[in-house]
C-alpha cells in the first residue's frame, strides 16, 4: 500500500434494517491532504465518517491506517489512532473552562497538571495559528470559539486525521476564512482533514480533491482542480442541475408584517431583543443575518407566539382585506383562530417543529387536526399531502409509517419544510431551512420560497449561507446583539458588509428602518 495513504477503506458496507447507508465504499484519504466529501442527504457521509471515528461498526470491509488492518470499535479506539471528529453539534461542557474540556475523558493516572494543559494548549495555538483561552468557560464563548475548541481538544489528544462535519454552518465570512487559513497550516504540517459540506463554493476554495457519495454509493473522486460546481452537482444528483437561484423584483409590495419596538427578554430579564423595529412586505423574501444568539432564534418565535415579548412589543398583522391584527402576546392557536395564515419552520426541527415519536402522516396532521368537524380527525388528507412532500421533496423513508426520528436530519427537514409551505401561508417564516440539507434539494426549498413570494406571501427567511442570502433575498435585515445594525438592499451589497454588520454594532444606533 501506498505510504502516501493515510486511511484506505475497503467495501465498507452499514445498513440500519432495511436502509443501506453504504454500499461497498472504496475510499483512500491521503496523508497532507484535505478532501471534501459531498453527497446528497442520505448519502451516507456521515455514517461512513462515524465508522472511521468509532461510532459506528461496519457490517463488512476493511480498514487501513498507514497500511495496517485496524477495527475501530469504539471512540477511545479512534483516538488511539489518532483520528478525531468534529462535529456539527459540539461536544462540550458549558460550565467548564476550555483547558478543562480538553482533558476532559481522559484516562489520567495522576493529579491533573493545568500548568501543563495551558502549555500545550498555547503551543498548538502558536503551531496553527489558532486563538484559544484555556481559562475562558464555554458559556462564554461565540460559536467559532467553541468550534475552535473542539479542533484544540481532538489536536491536544494527538490527531492526525481530523473530520469536520459542517465547520462553517454557523460561521461568519471572516470565520470562516480563519479557519480555513488554520485547516492550510494544520496540511502543511501532515495533518489529513476530511470535511463533510454542502457549500460548493467552499469545497472549490479549500479541497485539493473530492469524494462524492450517491445513494450509498461512492461514485468516485476527482481532483478540485479538475472539476467545478456543476460537475460535482452533477456526480451527486446523476443529472444536471441548474444552480440560479431565482429572484425577480417584487411587484407591488404592501406592508404584511410591522413590527415595532419588540422587545423579548429571557428568563434571567437579560434582553435577548432590544427595540427591534422593521416591516415585512408581501412579494418579497425578507432575509435575517447575524451570528449564532443575536437574536434570529427569539424573533421569530415571538412573531409565531411563542416567545413572551414585553409589553411596549407591537406586532400588527396587516391582511389583504380586513382590519390588521395585533399579534404581541397572543398564543399559537389564537393567532390561528384570528385567521391568519402564518407558517414557521422553527431551528430546532423535532423539539419543536415535528414529534419525532410519530410518522410522517401523523406529523403533517399536527396542522390540521383540530380542522375536522367532529370528534374523529381526517387522516385522509395528511396522509396525501406526507405522499406528495416525500414526492416532491425526495424524502428518503422506507415508508410513511416511519417515525421521523429515524430518518436523517437532512430528510427531517425536507418533512418540516414541505409541511409548512403546503399550507399555502401569507405569512411565511423559515430558519435555517435549508440547514443539512444537499444542494439539489437547497435549490428547490429556494423555488418552493420564490413561488409563495409570487402569490404575494412575505417571507421572513432566517439563514446562515452569506452568499445564499445575498442570491435570494430582496432585502437583508442584519441582526447583532439582539438589535437591527442595518437593512440593507440585497441586490447592492457585499457578504464583507454583511459579515461586518453582524460582527460589530453601529455605535449609537439602536434601530434601522428601510425600504430597499
Amino acid at each position: 500500500m501506498e505510504s502516501s495513504i493515510a486511511i484506505r477503506m475497503v467495501n465498507i458496507t452499514k445498513t440500519f434494517g432495511e436502509v443501506v447507508a453504504n454500499n461497498k465504499v472504496c475510499l483512500d484519504i491521503n496523508q497532507s491532504e484535505i478532501l471534501a466529501l459531498l453527497g446528497e442527504n442520505g448519502s451516507g457521509k456521515t455514517t461512513l465518517m462515524n465508522m472511521l471515528a468509532g461510532i459506528y461498526f461496519p457490517d463488512s470491509g476493511e480498514i487501513f491506517i498507514n497500511g495496517k488492518a485496524v477495527t475501530i470499535a469504539s471512540p477511545k479506539i479512534a483516538f488511539d489512532l489518532h483520528i478525531g471528529m468534529i462535529h456539527q453539534h459540539f461536544k462540550l461542557v458549558d460550565v467548564l473552562t476550555a483547558a478543562e474540556n480538553i482533558i476532559l475523558g481522559l484516562n489520567e493516572t495522576t493529579v491533573v497538571d493545568v500548568k501543563h494543559v495551558r502549555e500545550a494548549v498555547k503551543e498548538i495555538c502558536n503551531r496553527y495559528g489558532f486563538v484559544v483561552d484555556p481559562d475562558k468557560k464555554v458559556y462564554d464563548m461565540s460559536v467559532s470559539e467553541k468550534q475552535t475548541l473542539e479542533i484544540v481538544k481532538v489536536l491536544y489528544r494527538g490527531a492526525d486525521i481530523l473530520i469536520l462535519d459542517e465547520p462553517t454552518a454557523v460561521l461568519t465570512p471572516q470565520e470562516t476564512q480563519k479557519l480555513f487559513c488554520v485547516m492550510r497550516n494544520m496540511k502543511e504540517d501532515g495533518k489529513s482533514i476530511i470535511i463533510i459540506t454542502h457549500k460548493l463554493h467552499e469545497v472549490m476554495e479549500i479541497s485539493d480533491r473530492v469524494a462524492v457519495l450517491r445513494k450509498g454509493f461512492h461514485i468516485g473522486d476527482v481532483p478540485t482542480s479538475e472539476t467545478n460546481a456543476m460537475k460535482l452537482t452533477e456526480m451527486m444528483v446523476g443529472r444536471a442541475v441548474s444552480l440560479d437561484i431565482e429572484r425577480s423584483v417584487p411587484v407591488n409590495p404592501k406592508p404584511k408584517l410591522v413590527v415595532k419596538n419588540l422587545t423579548v427578554c429571557d428568563s434571567d430579564g437579560i434582553n435577548r431583543l432590544s427595540n427591534v423595529d422593521f416591516t415585512a412586505y408581501g412579494g418579497e423574501i425578507l432575509g435575517v443575518a447575524g451570528i449564532s444568539g443575536s437574536g434570529q432564534k427569539e424573533l421569530l418565535e415571538a412573531i409565531a407566539g411563542l416567545q413572551y415579548c414585553q409589553s411596549c412589543s407591537s406586532i400588527e398583522f396587516l391582511p389583504e382585506k380586513g382590519e390588521k391584527k395585533q399579534l404581541s402576546g397572543m398564543h399559537p392557536i389564537d393567532i390561528k383562530r384570528l385567521g391568519v395564515a402564518l407558517a414557521f419552520v422553527p431551528e430546532d426541527r423535532l423539539g419543536m417543529g415535528l414529534v419525532g415519536s410519530m410518522d410522517l402522516t401523523d406529523n403533517m396532521m399536527l396542522r390540521s387536526y383540530q380542522d375536522g368537524p367532529g370528534p374523529f380527525a381526517d387522516r385522509k388528507k395528511p396522509k396525501q399531502l406526507a405522499e406528495t412532500v416525500v414526492k416532491e421533496l425526495e424524502v428518503v423513508t422506507p415508508g410513511l409509517s416511519t417515525p421521523v426520528r429515524r430518518l436523517s436530519g437532512g430528510n427531517v427537514q425536507k418533512v418540516l419544510v414541505g409541511r409548512e409551505i403546503a399550507m399555502q401561508p401569507q405569512l411565511l417564516m423559515s430558519a435555517y431551512a435549508v440547514r443539512g440539507l444537499d444542494i439539489n434539494t437547497s435549490y428547490n426549498i429556494y423555488h418552493l420560497l420564490n413561488e409563495q413570494k409570487k402569490r404575494g406571501a412575505a417571507v421572513i427567511f432566517v439563514g446562515e449561507d452569506l452568499d445564499v442570502l445575498l442570491e435570494l433575498c430582496d432585502r437583508i435585515m442584519v441582526l447583532c446583539s439582539g438589535r437591527v445594525n442595518d437593512i440593507v438592499d440585497a441586490r447592492t451589497t457585499t457578504k464583507d458588509e454583511v459579515g461586518y454588520l453582524m460582527t460589530y454594532l453601529k455605535e449609537g444606533k439602536t434601530n434601522h428602518e428601510q425600504k430597499a
